[in-house]
Formats: C-alpha cells, sequence, structure tokens
C-alpha cells in the first residue's frame, strides 16, 4: 500500500471539527431551536482546557456536558468554544479547544461522531485521526399511518 502523502486523516478530522464548529456557531447565533440540542465529551486534561478546579477533580479524564436549555454566552472561535454552564446552581465558564472534543452528539436527530482519542501526552498538540461511528439506532415506532387520498374522495 503506499504511504498518504496528503494525510487524508488529518483533513477528515479537520472537517469533522468544522462539523462541530458550525453546528455551535449556528446555536449560538440563533439559539437552539425545536428539539435539538447537543451532547459534547471532551478530555479535561488537554491543553487550552478550562474548567474550575473541583470540576476537574471530578471529571479528570473526560467530561460531558449538554447544551439545551439552560447555557449562556456561547462563543465559538475557530480553534476553541466558551460557554457559561450551571452547576449545582453555580455558573461556570467552561472552555474548550475542539482539539479535545471526543464525541459530539444531536440526539433530536440521531447524529453522532466520535474521535479517536489523543495518542500524545497532555501538553504536546493533539493530532487525533477521526472515526465516524454510527449512532446507536432508536427503537423503530411508527410514526404515522399513510392513507391514500382515495379513502377520502366521493366516488
Amino acid at each position: 500500500m503506499a504511504q498518504d502523502l496528503f494525510h487524508y486523516d488529518e483533513m477528515v478530522e479537520a472537517a469533522l471539527r468544522g462539523v462541530v464548529r458550525d453546528a455551535l456557531r449556528r446555536a449560538a447565533r440563533d439559539g437552539l431551536r425545536g428539539a435539538h440540542h447537543f451532547y459534547i465529551g471532551f478530555t479535561t486534561g488537554m491543553p487550552g482546557v478550562a474548567i474550575p478546579d473541583y470540576l476537574r477533580q471530578k471529571y479528570p479524564d473526560e467530561m460531558t456536558i449538554v447544551l439545551q436549555h439552560q447555557f449562556w454566552d456561547l462563543e465559538v472561535a475557530d480553534d476553541h468554544f466558551a460557554v457559561t454552564l450551571s452547576f449545582q446552581k453555580q455558573l461556570e465558564r467552561l472552555t474548550v479547544p475542539f482539539a479535545a472534543v471526543r464525541n459530539f452528539a444531536d440526539p433530536s436527530v440521531n447524529f453522532a461522531l466520535e474521535f479517536a482519542e489523543a495518542e500524545e501526552k497532555p501538553g504536546t498538540p493533539a493530532r487525533v485521526p477521526a472515526a465516524i461511528e454510527s449512532p446507536p439506532q432508536p427503537e423503530k415506532k411508527p410514526v404515522a399511518e399513510i392513507v391514500t387520498l382515495d379513502s377520502f374522495r366521493k366516488r
């Protein structure tokens, strides 16, 4: 097999992290419309992650946040996002580089992205190949019964 001199894995990762960035930018600009909400899991020890010490102690490896009804001041830059969330009725500001994000999901539309774990030690820039896993399939429930218009027409 030939050597990948184009580094397609890095291009794919950048594109997929761009999806996360774009979704957060839309949420920052327009709010979360309809049933949309986000689960964002990230590595807490990654360089650039800024969270309160008590949260870092409680979640020394990975933490998942939910952006749904109560989040404030969502700001999205090219390489990170920052948001204020409530933890036990205490507002806290979190800053998360996109390189630290391990998973992103919007369960309202059954969408999920999963990123591979960084192989480098904390303190070094992350270079993580991306991997997409199929989101879990919900139970099949009938959404609606299909009815033809012929049954309502007078004959």
